[in-house]
């Protein structure tokens, strides 16, 4: 039977014939993709189906073209962004796979764990699997490291930390005693010279990858951490718990040891299970056995947007490269897929730009010059070419931007401070 995949906003309707299946092909003509609409928030989601039990752990891969999730029925998928259709279907465990992670430097194999005790490294093209190693107790969390050379995993038996040779399955360092619970999430920092875990027993920690010792504690919280991220520039770090509360640390400046760390709260009315920053971290992600996907804006460490659409508890959150997209994954058996182009000309995001003082204007030429003050990579407008000798930027063909004129070091002779995104500039030549 072919596999029927339905747009309702384009009414597309595209057919997949069935092949034969091998090991890693299996349930390969079950899935299926389909447009939606949230009327209340304007965003398009997208529903993935194909898994046969909760989705435990979802990201993007191969330069945002495919999707990689692992699931409670004991399979790790990969599909593909456009049509939404399964490419593959991994038998990786003989028990749930609690997640599955790739490097963004190799994506030829990724590392999976599961309730089987394993650590697996498999071959994307082939579904082989190229070694495994072991722990005494359920693996309950995984991660790759940057540049894919090392492994991460933990243990929720004896609580046990291990870091694998990617190449060779290797074990190369095992820290014990590290938590007194079990740890919920493991990962590495962007500069892949730290571990970060999260553990039931409310506390944080960063191991130093060379010396295996614990340099950091957090513990902020008053229930557990159910997981963590660093932002990719180094200066936020945020933890999420069941506490219902995002405790965000500015970690560059370090003003979290005098300050505490800025509590991100109220929209979330039950338990947060995960948190991701988008990749040039002016936005986290925030997803919650409450059913809650909640996108906040980092630097002025506000609520941005609310999203609903699974009917069981989200497990796991991710943005795409572009940060236009997010993928969520959830206990419902689905992964969704949501479009965030549109965000922020959403009236209720609107509104809150106003409250802080931002405001709508419109370049009404096609060739605008702007002057740069300060530049802060990762912004989300298309149209932008840096002219560096200069100090210039040239806006091409840009119909709407979001300006903060209560900038205290804007000069007098600019009309106002480009503030979208991460990155701020002064600019002349616009018009209300």
């Amino acid at each position: 039977m072919p596999t029927i995949i339905t747009d309702k906003t384009s009414s597309f309707v595209s057919t997949r014939h069935s092949r034969k299946t091998s090991k890693s092909d299996t349930n390969l003509t079950k899935s299926s993709s389909t447009w939606q609409q949230d009327e209340r928030a304007k965003i398009r989601q997208r529903l993935i189906e194909g898994h046969q039990d909760g989705v435990n752990s979802v990201e993007f891969c191969f330069d945002d073209q495919k999707i990689l999730s692992a699931s409670t029925d004991g399979t790790c998928r990969l599909w593909d962004f456009d049509s939404g259709n399964e490419d593959k279907c991994y038998n990786t465990h003989d028990q749930h796979v609690t997640a599955a992670r790739m490097s963004r430097q190799n994506r030829f194999r990724f590392v999976s764990a599961g309730w089987d005790k394993k650590v697996c490294m498999w071959d994307v093209e082939t579904g082989q699997c190229l070694w495994s190693g072991s722990h005494k107790g359920i693996v309950s969390c995984v991660g790759i490291s940057n540049d894919g050379s090392s492994v991460v995993s933990a243990s929720d038996l004896d609580f046990t930390l291990k870091v694998w040779d990617a190449n060779t399955g290797q074990m190369t360092r095992e820290v014990k005693d590290l938590h007194t619970s079990t740890l919920t999430s493991c990962n590495f920092s962007p500069n892949d010279d730290r571990i970060v875990t999260t553990s039931m027993d409310m506390s944080t920690k960063f191991i130093d990858l060379k010396t295996g010792a614990n340099v950091l504690t957090l513990g902020d919280h008053i229930n557990i951490i159910s997981g963590c991220d660093m932002a990719r520039n180094g200066r936020w770090f945020a933890t999420c718990s069941w506490d219902k509360t995002i405790k965000l640390f500015d970690i560059a400046t370090g003003s979290y040891r005098s300050q505490g760390p800025i509590t991100l709260s109220k929209y979330h009315e039950g338990c947060i299970s995960s948190c991701h920053f988008s990749p040039d971290g002016s936005m986290l992600v925030s997803g919650g056995y409450d059913l809650n996907l909640v996108i906040w804006d980092v630097e002025n460490a506000i609520h941005k947007l609310k999203l609903q659409g699974h009917s069981d508890w989200i497990e796991d959150v991710r943005f795409n490269e572009g940060q236009d997209w997010l993928v969520t994954a959830s206990k419902d058996s689905t992964i969704r897929l949501w479009n965030l182009e549109e965000a922020d000309m959403i009236p209720a995001v609107l509104e809150t730009k106003k409250s802080l003082g931002l405001k709508i204007l419109t370049v009404r030429s096609s060739y605008t010059t702007v002057h740069v003050d300060q530049i802060r990579w990762g912004c989300s407008v298309q149209c932008i070419r840096l002219h560096a000798y200069y100090n210039l930027f040239s806006v091409y063909q840009l119909p709407k931007a979001i300006f903060n004129t209560n900038s205290r070091r804007q000069p007098d002779h600019y009309l106002c401070v480009l503030s979208y995104g991460r990155k701020t500039v002064y600019c002349d030549r616009l018009s209300q």
